[in-house]
């Protein structure tokens, strides 16, 4: 069996809860989209902390998939795909492209119909992503 790095359940686990917190999206769609909004114009502290934490994890994460890359674990799939998307998205905002300012208009707008499909979905992936780390886990400290 091949080995599950120390790193890999907790980059599951903390990216779950992460995206769990958008069950507050589904709860108050005013206040989410205000607080998000607002850090992303202000960009502060948090904002960087955020993007650092972020940022870090899936470089990390993708690291490890290419050194690992001849132990074909599905779930290191993950790290390419999902930290490839938070990279770009990280990108996308700091470097203020016009087009994904106009997405993530659109993604909070706290009128729009498919508002809880979008944050349901997150939050779904999160549940999914926390429960897969708590697999991880417990796996590892199995062997």
């Amino acid at each position: 069996m091949q080995e599950i790095r120390p790193f890999e359940p907790w980059f599951f686990i903390l990216f779950g809860l992460f995206h769990l917190h958008r069950v507050w999206g589904l709860l108050d769609r005013e206040s989410y989209a205000a607080f998000w909004l607002g850090v992303l114009t202000e960009r502060g502290a948090f904002y960087w902390a955020l993007m650092a934490a972020l940022g870090g994890l899936c470089l990390w994460a993708l690291v490890l998939l290419l050194r690992r890359f001849r132990e074909r674990r599905w779930w290191r799939w993950a790290y390419l795909l999902g930290g490839g998307y938070v990279l770009f998205d990280l990108f996308a905002i700091a470097a203020e492209l016009p087009f994904w300012h106009r997405l993530l208009a659109a993604m909070f707008d706290t009128a729009a119909w498919y508002w809880n499909g979008l944050w349901g979905a997150f939050a779904a992936l999160g549940a999914a992503c926390l429960l897969h780390g708590i697999f991880l886990l417990r796996r590892r400290r199995r062997v």
